[in-house]
């Protein structure tokens, strides 16, 4: 096995399953229908993906037997030419613990033709943190939006005036500029001048989407959607009708939206009384603030503004073991693998981040965004320093979600311990149904050792049975 795919197998054992840009199928019962889907999501995302067939997830990645690879790999080929454009494949033979697999490196769509369709149904899929997803006919317009470089921070709102910016804001964002640019933007006397040339407002004195988003009294009167959408799962104690607590809708200019949101993480995280090595004794939140206000921020900064994104918020989803922050809109000049890595910055809305490094929180008077690439490094300094796993970043293109999860105990997968007799069942059934009486033939066991581990791969969800009163029964694997 090459380093790579070993390190690669090691990760998906030591985490909850697929990774945003792997797939792995046991396919041992033939190539899998529902690689349909994940080869669109594959060609559509960034960077492309990686399909591995022979490993089974239900039982920890253990390699599994694969009846015809030969098959199986001409079937991937075919499957790869029923799309519009046809996916680009690479495929490979490799072994994972002295048993073969086979390794399909799925390889980006070429942005020009995005997205990928399944030619016979017309849709298009993206990965999530989640699993596949179809595509609605707006987000397909991200697509088509995504082959121009956005400017649409830099537009007039029409209808707006210099009214409808926020006093204070204006007040501190002016102030900074000429304490810290003094001989640049700075320069200009006139507040007018500074603030048109600042990217504020037009000539005639109309916001910009990026100064009614940064600066403005409410810019949700022109942009319903530009908010914060937070919520948080029900506790164990909470009544059982119970969708959701702390269920709320953050608004006003990014400056106010990021100072309401962290209220909300101080009311709605959990807490644990620590003690320090110097013997005081504080409270610890489930995480990091400092974390999730630069998550937050880069969310409100690097948004998409294009029309296909104005019916979406910013999503903040706290569950029992993770909380998840999405929004709109993918990268920008950069990918995952180099966030954090490089000293880069890259902003998809470069006039909105602009306005912002000057932009003031009006309680705390703090910055908004330094812009300097120190983000992602402060969050993995600040999970590093609570005990938690590092953030996830997922890219799907037009849509960009962070994970931060609690420590967690090895999965508890279905098919964890199994014994050898119900692993012997259990890969027998991967190639197709049997009866009892065919898996009494094949394997050489007695009827009733088999029927008690179909009982204990049935209580698991692993294995259903089919017909029953008076049709034959069988049993097959459940499918992939």
């Amino acid at each position: 096995m090459s380093q790579h795919l070993q390190d690669l197998v090691a990760r998906l054992r030591a985490s909850r399953g697929d990774y945003d840009d792997v797939e792995v199928k046991s396919a041992a019962g033939g190539l899998p229908q529902s690689l349909t889907s994940t080869l669109s999501a594959l060609a559509n995302h960034p960077g492309g993906g990686t399909i591995i067939l022979g490993l089974d997830e239900a039982t920890g990645f253990r390699p599994v037997r694969l009846s015809d690879p030969q098959a199986l790999k001409q079937g991937l080929a075919h499957k790869a030419r029923s799309f519009s454009p046809p996916v680009q494949l690479t495929i490979s033979d490799a072994e994972v613990d002295g048993a073969p697999v086979i390794v399909a490196r799925v390889h980006e769509c070429d942005p020009s033709a995005k997205p990928c369709r399944v030619t016979a149904s017309g849709t298009a899929y993206l990965r999530g943190y989640d699993g596949d997803f179809p595509l609605s006919d707006l987000e397909e317009q991200a697509f088509l939006a995504a082959r121009k470089p956005p400017l649409f921070d830099r537009r007039v709102v029409a209808g707006a005036t210099r009214e409808d910016l926020d006093g204070d804001l204006v007040a501190a964002f002016l102030r900074s500029v000429r304490e810290r640019d003094s001989h640049g933007l700075g320069r200009f006397t006139d507040d007018a001048e500074l603030l048109r040339r600042a990217g504020v407002t037009a000539p005639d004195g109309t916001p910009t989407v990026a100064g009614l988003l940064a600066l403005g009294a409410h810019p949700q009167e022109w942009f319903p959607r530009f908010v914060i959408q937070a919520s948080a799962e029900p506790l164990p104690s909470d009544p059982e009708e119970s969708r959701a607590r702390n269920q709320m809708t953050i608004t006003g200019a990014i400056p106010r939206m990021l100072e309401e949101a962290l209220a909300w993480a101080r009311r709605t995280f959990d807490t644990s009384v620590v003690s320090a090595p110097d013997g005081t004794v504080r409270d610890q939140p489930s995480y990091p603030y400092i974390a999730f206000r630069e998550i937050i921020a880069n969310a409100l900064l690097h948004r998409d503004l294009d029309h296909w994104s104005a019916g979406m918020a910013v999503e903040v989803r706290l569950r029992s073991d993770r909380l998840i922050v999405s929004n709109p809109g993918g990268l920008y000049g950069i990918t995952v693998e180099r966030l954090g890595r490089d000293a880069v910055t890259s902003a998809r809305n470069a006039r909105l981040v602009a306005i912002c490094q000057h932009a003031r929180t009006p309680d705390a008077g703090a910055r908004v965004v330094e812009a300097l690439a120190s983000g992602i490094p402060i969050v993995a300094g600040a999970l590093a320093d609570a005990g938690l796993p590092p953030a996830r970043y997922l890219d799907a293109a037009i849509r960009f979600t962070v994970v931060l999860q609690q420590p967690t105990a090895p999965v508890a997968r279905p098919g964890n311990r199994l014994n050898d007799t119900e692993l012997r069942v259990y890969d027998a059934l991967a190639a197709g149904p049997h009866s009892v009486a065919d898996l009494k033939q094949e394997l050489k066991l007695s009827a009733a050792n088999i029927r008690k581990a179909l009982r204990e791969l049935r209580s698991r969800g692993l294995v259903e049975q089919l017909g029953g009163r008076g049709q034959p029964t069988v049993y097959q694997n459940v499918a992939e």
